[in-house]
């Protein structure tokens, strides 16, 4: 049924389905906001109604703070994000205010968002990725709401284009329930700026019982590229070394997942600067383990992506001829779930001929994350795979922590992470890979991520395999406690090292006259500076382009740089910092776009003096 108007959809949904209405909505981008916004407005008025929602990664404008990361970040979010519509239950549920008639429940949220919403907290539900549409299903889900692409190619079809990853592992489950009397809904809303993926994420119109064609659209989310700072391109061209050409690779979105694309486009285009920066860094202990997994040499025969999240990154190794190895007749060279990015990237998908985007095939999730179901074409498929991943710590018997504090609270969620380093141990020549950066600093206190234990792991020690900091490569699998113990002491930041060691002899994990070898000793961010230094044109700030002006990209490393060294409510340290800030001369553009070239009173001269000593240091 085509509807003229968002109410339309709105007065249908209510009068075809039950008290309860059980809603599934895309993670990501694929959400239609404007409608779901008006079904949750109208539900919240209508007592004797309940409404579910089930999704993941509710997507928001980032938060503005105060202070200076207020100045910084409002012209910043205004120009970028525009008029993007907020999920109004996203706001109800950041404030735990959301009706009593209505529930959010997530399997992933937005990374760090949520962590003070008790109601978030207490429904998230941790499941797989793969396991998300079997749970999802279960609940009783009764409606389907998501965007979807149309192109005048296609006349009679409309594109999943970023969400088909549950949507595909759901249909057949519906199909089922549908064919013993119960009433399931299927709405989508075309997007014009949604680029339409042909393959298996194209449906026919009629898939569809209620289908919306706003004339009226707001722009699509994005994700704006953050700095890849040093460590992260030092884990980048780590990592990168252990990509066997010919193979598979999966990276994920952030900084690093960046920075091992930016060192892969290094190793293809510039090799001997490659090859010489990793000679710094050290490789060379782990020299037998490059030649026996990965490789230095450029790609010959190229790479095929098999990631639940197609990034920008794995756009920019297509476009530079890195992701090349076609896995069908089709000419795939890329199986994703779903996708999400800067505008960018929106737009390049959108400029490709339609013939082009059919390369990237996005698909069910299951088909991505799982190797059940057409096995054996998979591991044809997936030869050699390189599954990279990231985590926020480690314990030094091998458990890696990525989704949750140690005291329960969720930072985002386990999404496909277990769902690959499982398939890393699977498949004949895989190998999973989870980045770390081995050390944090945060108001000018700084910390190992590497420690003896942690109240919860996301990846278990018993699945332990490959770790990569920015001090190399930690090679775990099928190691004793004691070797997993000494290999991750050696890509270890120095500063903490002996106190690791301490810990390790205390519980008999270590022999008592255990040392590590000198060379280590040198594990210093003083040293991978120096690399950096003998190859600026490997460390680019922003190696996937960035939408920050020349001054944001300033200031933005300006307050990283106060953020980590001053506990910013201590007046004591900010008066140290204020003394030693330079005279504004040489940066009256900075202090104009942070509206503090002519400071009014003694707050915004604070505000001044510290922003001119962070410039200064960075």
């Amino acid at each position: 049924m085509h509807l003229s108007s968002i109410d339309q959809a709105v007065e249908q949904v209510l009068s075809r389905l039950p008290t309860h209405i059980h809603m599934g909505l895309p993670l990501g981008l694929g959400k239609p906001n404007a409608f779901v916004n008006a079904l949750y407005a109208r539900i919240r008025e209508l007592p004797e109604r309940r409404l579910t929602i089930y999704t993941a990664l509710s997507l928001g404008r980032p938060a503005l703070g105060d202070g200076l990361q207020q100045r910084l970040l409002e012209p910043f979010v205004e120009r970028v994000f525009g008029d993007y519509e907020e999920l109004h239950y996203l706001a109800d549920l950041r404030n735990d205010s959301l009706p009593p008639n209505i529930r959010v429940e997530q399997f992933f949220m937005q990374p760090g968002s949520l962590l003070a919403s008790e109601s978030a907290q207490q429904d998230y539900v941790s499941s797989n990725y793969s396991h998300a549409a079997r749970d999802i299903n279960a609940k009783g889900l009764n409606l389907i709401a998501q965007l979807v692409a149309a192109t005048p190619e296609r006349p009679v079809h409309l594109s999943l284009a970023c969400n088909p990853d549950i949507t595909l592992d759901l249909l057949p489950m519906v199909e089922r329930r549908r064919a013993a009397g119960e009433t399931i809904l299927m709405l989508g809303q075309v997007h014009a700026q949604l680029p339409y993926m042909p393959g298996d994420a194209e449906l026919p119109m009629d898939a569809f019982d209620l289908l919306l064609d706003e004339a009226e659209q707001r722009q699509l989310f994005s994700t704006p590229n953050m700095p890849v700072t040093i460590q992260d391109h030092c884990i980048g061209l780590h990592a990168s070394s252990l990509v066997r050409d010919g193979g598979t690779l999966q990276i994920g979105i952030g900084a690093m997942g960046d920075a091992v694309a930016a060192a892969l486009l290094a190793r293809q285009s510039d090799n001997v600067a490659y090859r010489a920066a990793l000679d710094g860094l050290g490789a060379g202990t782990t020299q037998a383990l490059i030649e026996r997994e990965g490789g230095l040499a450029p790609f010959e025969q190229g790479l095929y992506g098999c990631s639940e999240m197609f990034v920008n990154g794995l756009l920019a190794l297509a476009e530079a001829g890195v992701l090349r190895r076609a896995v069908d007749d089709r000419g795939v060279i890329l199986h994703g779930g779903f996708f999400l990015g800067p505008q960018a990237f929106y737009q390049r998908l959108r400029d490709m001929p339609l013939e082009q985007r059919a390369r990237f095939a996005m698909t069910g999730i299951n088909f991505v994350n799982e190797l059940y179901g057409d096995e054996q074409l998979k591991r044809r498929q997936r030869q050699d795979a390189r599954f990279i991943n990231t985590v926020f710590g480690m314990t030094l018997l091998g458990a890696g922590v990525a989704d949750q504090l140690e005291d329960g609270r969720v930072l985002s969620g386990v999404g496909g992470q277990y769902n690959f380093v499982a398939q890393g141990h699977a498949l004949e020549g895989g190998r999973s890979i989870l980045l770390l950066r081995s050390w944090r600093e945060a108001g000018g206190e700084v910390s190992s991520n590497i420690f003896w234990n942690y109240g919860h792991c996301t990846i278990p020690r018993h699945l332990r395999d490959i770790v990569v900091t920015e001090y190399g490569i930690a090679d775990l699998r099928g190691q004793t406690d004691s070797e997993v113990i000494a290999r991750l002491l050696a890509v270890c930041d120095a500063r903490f090292q002996q106190s690791l060691i301490v810990q390790a002899k205390n519980a008999g994990k270590l022999a008592e006259d255990f040392q590590l070898d000198r060379r280590f000793a040198d594990n210093t961010p003083q040293r991978l500076a120096a690399v950096q230094a003998q190859h600026p044109q490997l460390f680019p700030e922003y190696p996937m382009g960035t939408d920050f002006t020349v001054e944001e990209q300033d200031l933005l490393r300006a307050l990283n740089w106060l953020k980590s060294k001053f506990k910013l409510s201590e007046a004591l340290e900010l008066g140290k910092a204020t003394l030693e800030a330079p005279e504004p001369q040489g940066y009256e553009r900075h202090l104009a776009r942070m509206q503090l070239d002519q400071p009014q009173g003694l707050k915004e001269a604070l505000y001044q003096r510290l922003l001119l000593a962070g410039l200064a240091a960075t």
